[in-house]
């Protein structure tokens, strides 16, 4: 029988689920909708820094209001505000309109990641933290496997325009079941009278070189991902629906890394899977830069998938090292200083794109150079990082 604290989590995952399928459907395909819209390569990368600088100034917030409300109103609010941005998208076909319903698109994944990570921290203890991330990554991860060539096939079928808006309407009914679903999953409780938020936050030694390896790795996805379906549909010539299974090869591939990683994981050492995730994010963009064919991306995203093998003992050694009695703003201020460290790669890549389009993905790949010798030289294997801890 499982205890309320896995039914908590499960029920969470499954959120990130339903949520996740709506949106997969169409969220990735923005660029190229931006494109349809005239939207310009400067425009389109303008696009990638807001969604990376929201993300960056969401995450905080999120962490106060979680330790704040409570998990649970927290992330019905959070949901809540994502649909409105989803209903503002529905409504509206132009530029303005999807700069505008950015700003609340992003609030269910950046103000609600301190939430899931507490909701995570909490239920769970020790090596199951490490099984818990992989359960919510899996979970979330299937739907990219599943929506995107969907969402291409509309596209193909509806055109862009239409297309779109078929996939946010999808969404919009997907999330009203997910937000009822999590009102009835998740209990009424208020929050810990112990979480003051006006107590500061620290990050510990070993959590802030994390953070350093991890804003060079963000900066090496960050330069080229808006530019990644304009490469694949305008470069090598793939359709929507073609781009669409990239990113269902992308995510299988991950999937299928999660469970043995993780199990590793819990057992070892975190610091080498860690590693093993910033080196296929250094390849990920040589090996799209090299790619003049379908196969050939078909490899390359492959490769990207295997980012993800160590995200889960990534995750859960931010836990490890967040202070337990203020996990959420913890988890706030990592992700918000990261998320404006690199917020504005999504620019500097528009920008290096204008130059030559392969920039983009040569300078993304140094900084995936420097990332990873960073955490190799300066992130503490297990036992100090035990000693950080205590």
């Amino acid at each position: 029988m499982r205890s309320p604290g896995t039914r908590r989590a499960t029920a969470l995952a499954v959120a990130l689920f339903v949520f996740g399928f709506g949106q997969e459907l169409w969220f990735r395909f923005l660029p190229a909708y931006l494109r349809t819209l005239g939207c310009t390569a400067f425009g389109i990368g303008a696009f990638g820094a807001l969604k990376d600088l929201l993300d960056a100034a969401y995450a905080y917030p999120g962490g106060v209001v979680s330790d704040r409300l409570g998990t649970r109103r927290a992330l019905l609010l959070f949901g809540a505000l994502s649909a409105a941005g989803f209903t503002i998208l529905f409504l509206w076909s132009s530029v303005t309109a999807v700069f505008a319903s950015l700003f609340f698109v992003m609030a269910w994944a950046s103000l609600g990641l301190p939430a899931t990570f507490s909701l995570v921290g909490e239920e769970l203890q020790g090596d199951r933290r490490v099984v818990g991330f992989t359960v919510q990554a899996v979970l979330k991860r299937i739907p990219i496997v599943l929506a995107p060539p969907l969402g291409g096939l509309l596209l193909e079928r509806y055109g862009m325009t239409n297309g779109i808006r078929i996939g946010v309407g999808i969404s919009i009914v997907l999330s009203i079941a997910m937000l009822a679903g999590l009102a009835r999953a998740l209990p009424s409780s208020r929050p810990d009278a112990s979480r003051t938020t006006r107590q500061a936050v620290h990050l510990r030694p070993a959590l802030k070189q994390l953070l350093v390896a991890d804003c060079f790795i963000r900066l090496c996805e960050g330069l080229p991902d808006v530019f990644l379906v304009v490469w694949a549909i305008e470069v090598v010539r793939v359709s929507p629906a073609q781009f669409g299974v990239l990113i269902s090869v992308l995510m299988a591939t991950a999937i299928a890394s999660y469970v043995p990683a993780a199990a590793l994981a819990g057992r070892s050492e975190k610091k080498p899977f860690v590693l093993l995730t910033y080196a296929f994010f250094t390849l990920f963009p040589v090996a799209v830069l090299a790619s003049r064919t379908f196969g050939h991306l078909l490899i390359a995203y492959a490769i990207g998938g295997l980012r993800e093998i160590g995200e889960p003992a990534r995750k859960a050694l931010i836990v490890d090292l967040s202070e337990p009695s203020a996990r959420g703003r913890s988890v706030g201020l990592y992700y918000s200083i990261r998320g404006f460290a690199v917020a504005g790669a999504a620019a500097i890549g528009g920008a290096l794109w204008t130059i030559r389009p392969s920039l983009t993905f040569v300078v993304a790949a140094a900084l995936g150079v420097l990332g990873t010798l960073w955490a190799a030289l300066y992130l503490p294997s297990h036992g100090r990082l035990m000693e950080d801890h205590r």
